[in-house]
């Protein structure tokens, strides 16, 4: 009985693995919704940093305030906040696409040796608004094995109860994973070097 219980869990084990290089090495097309969990980019980054571009997509600012984790290569905005325009529909400053984004982010491969042909996996406040859309811009300009983490770093926020509206509930940051408030300045989106 040991035995085959050990093999039943030995079998598991080989196809999470297989299962997760699956998803994360083949090629996805922009029509595909392939994401990773926080725990399995976690995982990926111990197993083959070398081979893996990690990037958090969120403008710097906001990273000032909420965190991010050193685990990130770079800090490269997706989209940036321009102060000057108010967008009244979303209650916000203006967005806009870093027009640098994919010239930034191959020079990021190429400082590791890499090239468009790697993993990169994006990263963002709740993986919707653009941590999806940054691995999709990405596969649509050639880096086939763009993803993206699909909880982002804070994750959603809980719908019911006293924490209603609390980003608490899933992401990098809620799920024991190593992350600061403090923001590593080689690592950071800047514009003074």
């Amino acid at each position: 009985m040991f035995l085959c219980t050990k093999k039943i869990a030995l079998w598991t084990q080989a196809v999470f693995a297989v299962s997760l290089l699956a998803s994360v090495f083949p090629a996805v097309h922009a029509d595909d919704q392939v994401g990773l969990s926080e725990n399995e980019v976690h995982r990926m980054m111990a197993e083959h940093r070398e081979t893996t571009l990690f990037i958090d997509v969120r403008d710097p600012v906001e990273i000032m305030f909420i965190g991010s984790t050193d685990e990130v290569d770079l800090n490269i905005p997706f989209l940036l906040v321009d102060r000057t325009v108010w967008d009244a529909e979303n209650n916000r400053f203006r967005l806009y696409r870093n027009p640098e984004f994919i010239s930034e982010v191959k020079a990021a491969l190429a400082a590791k040796g890499l090239d468009e042909s790697a993993t990169v996996v994006t990263m963002c406040r709740s993986g919707s608004e653009r941590g999806l859309p940054s691995a999709r811009f990405l596969q649509e300009n050639g880096f086939t094995r763009a993803t993206f983490v699909t909880d982002g770093f804070q994750g959603g926020s809980v719908k019911d109860g006293a924490q209603r509206g609390m980003r608490v509930k899933n992401g990098w940051q809620n799920s024991g994973l190593p992350w600061s408030t403090k923001m590593n300045a080689e690592k950071i989106y800047r514009l003074d070097r």
